[in-house]
C-alpha cells in the first residue's frame, strides 16, 4: 500500500524568503552547544534590560488581570500615549485615532501590504533592504522597483530614482522607506524627506515608512515622513519598542498614519492577530511616558559601540567603513577582501563563523543577504559587550588574511566562490 503524497504548498510559500539573520543565528547556537566560542555580531537584539517603569507596569497588568481580550486597534490609554510620544518627539500633530498596535513593526509590513498592493503594482524598495520586504510585498503580487544605496551617497536614498519611479513606472503605488537604515546605518534626511513628499503628494501612491531604529539616529534628530505637509494620508510610519525600550520580548509596537489607514490596519488586525495583549500595552505605554531618561543613557551606549567599532574597522587593510548616521551596526565594505580570496561577503561570514578558527568564531552577516546591492559589505550588530566586540575585532584581520584556509573553505563550499570581482 502506497502512502498518499504531502500536499504541496502553494508557489508563494515554496519561494518565501527568511530573516537571514535567523538563520546564522542557529548555526551560531549550535556551534556553541558543541563548545565552540562564538562572538554573536549577527543578531539585531539589545542587550540591556527591558526599561524600568515599563516591566514594572507590566507586572502590575498581570497581577490586575489585564490579560483577556483588547480591541484589535490598540487600548485607548496605549495609543494616547503613543500619540502624545510621536507629537513630542517628532513634531507631528496627531491623535489618539492615528495610532494602532501591533505586536511589533514587522507585522505592519504585511498589513500595509495587504492594505494598498494589488498584483501588478510597482513597489520601491531600496537596496539593501530589511530581508522581509520582498516576500511582503511578493504575497500581494506587487512588482518590486530596487533603487540601490550608494555607500558615496552616505547609503541616502537617491531621489532621482524615486522621481523616475514616479513618473515613468506603469503603475506606481507604494514606496518602502527605511530610516535609520537596516543594515547600512544610513539615515534619511529632513531634505530627502522633503523632495520625497514634493514628488508624491496628491498622487496615488502611499509610503511605508519603517522607522524602528527612530532614537539611534547618531548625527541629529531623527525625522519622519509624516511631518511632512500632506503625508499623513499618504504614509504609514510604524515603529517598535524592541530598539529603544528594549522590550524585543514583549513583541509590541505602533503605526502612525491617518484615521482612515489606521482603521484599515487595525480591521486587517482583527481578521489575523485578534488583539496585542492589554498588559503588553499597559508596560509600553508607561515605558513611553516615563522611561526616556533610561532610553538615553542606552542609546549613548549604543553610539559609543558604533563610532568605536567602525573607527577601527576603517583602519584595517581592505577594509572601508563610514562611521554610521543611525542604527546599532556597522556596514564595512570588504570587497578588497573578497576579491583577494574570490569569495563572497557572505561565505566571508560563514568562513568567520564556521572555519577560521576550530574553536573560536565570529558571526556577522554579508551584505547579501540584504539584497544585491549588498554585495561586498559584512554587518556587524554592536549589541554584545565591548570587550567581547574587541575580541572579535582582534580576530578579523588575522582570519580573512589565511590564504590557505579560505582557498579550502570555498573549495568545500562552492556556493560561496565569487565568480566576478565586486
Amino acid at each position: 500500500m502506497t502512502s498518499p503524497e504531502n500536499p504541496a504548498f502553494s508557489t508563494f510559500a515554496s519561494g518565501v524568503t527568511t530573516e537571514t539573520a535567523f538563520d546564522v543565528l542557529a548555526i551560531a547556537k549550535q556551534l556553541k552547544t558543541q563548545g565552540k566560542t562564538v562572538i554573536e555580531l549577527e543578531i539585531g537584539d539589545s542587550p540591556f534590560p527591558s526599561t524600568t517603569n515599563g516591566v514594572a507596569a507590566g507586572i502590575q497588568a498581570i497581577k490586575d488581570d489585564q490579560c483577556h481580550y483588547g480591541p484589535s486597534i490598540g487600548i485607548p490609554d496605549f495609543r494616547a500615549a503613543v500619540a502624545e510620544y510621536v507629537n513630542d518627539e517628532y513634531g507631528l500633530d496627531v491623535l489618539a485615532e492615528n495610532v494602532t498596535a501591533g505586536p511589533g513593526a514587522k507585522i505592519f509590513e504585511t498589513l500595509f501590504c495587504e492594505a494598498f498592493i494589488d498584483p501588478d503594482d510597482g513597489v520601491l524598495v531600496f537596496s539593501p533592504y530589511f530581508p522581509t520586504y520582498p516576500p511582503n510585498i511578493e504575497r500581494r503580487g506587487g512588482r518590486i522597483v530596487y533603487s540601490e544605496l550608494r555607500q558615496e551617497n552616505a547609503f541616502r536614498p537617491n531621489i532621482q530614482d524615486v522621481a523616475d519611479f514616479v513618473n515613468s513606472d506603469s503603475k506606481p503605488k507604494a514606496i518602502f522607506l527605511n530610516s535609520p537604515h537596516n543594515p547600512t546605518g544610513g539615515v534619511t534626511t529632513e531634505e530627502d524627506l522633503a523632495a520625497i513628499a514634493n514628488l508624491i503628494r496628491g498622487k496615488n501612491i502611499v509610503v511605508f515608512s519603517d522607522e524602528p531604529y527612530d532614537q539611534m539616529a547618531w548625527q541629529g534628530q531623527h525625522h519622519s515622513l509624516l511631518a511632512q505637509p500632506g503625508m499623513l494620508d499618504q504614509c504609514l510610519a510604524c515603529y517598535t519598542f524592541s530598539k529603544s525600550f528594549s522590550m524585543s520580548g514583549w513583541r509590541l509596537g505602533y503605526a502612525v498614519g491617518s484615521k482612515r489607514m489606521i482603521d484599515m490596519i487595525a480591521k486587517l488586525t482583527n481578521s489575523t492577530l485578534s488583539c496585542v495583549p492589554p498588559f503588553v500595552q499597559i508596560a509600553g505605554a508607561a515605558a513611553l511616558r516615563n522611561d526616556r531618561r533610561e532610553r538615553d543613557d542606552t542609546m549613548a551606549v549604543f553610539q559609543e559601540r558604533v563610532v568605536s567599532l567602525a573607527t577601527k574597522l576603517n583602519e584595517l587593510d581592505g577594509v572601508e567603513c563610514l562611521i554610521p548616521g543611525g542604527t546599532f551596526y556597522v556596514f564595512p565594505n570588504v570587497s578588497e577582501i573578497c576579491n583577494r580570496h574570490d569569495i563572497t561577503s557572505h561565505g566571508l561570514a560563514m568562513y568567520l563563523l564556521t572555519a577560521a578558527d576550530d574553536d573560536f568564531g565570529v558571526a556577522c552577516l554579508g551584505g547579501e543577504c540584504f539584497g544585491a546591492a549588498g554585495h561586498g559589505f559584512l554587518r556587524f550588530s554592536t549589541a554584545e559587550p565591548p570587550e567581547l566586540i574587541e575580541q572579535a575585532f582582534e580576530f578579523l584581520p588575522n582570519a580573512w588574511n589565511q590564504v590557505e584556509k579560505i582557498k579550502q573553505f570555498v573549495n568545500d563550499n562552492p556556493k560561496f566562490k565569487l565568480e566576478s570581482p565586486y
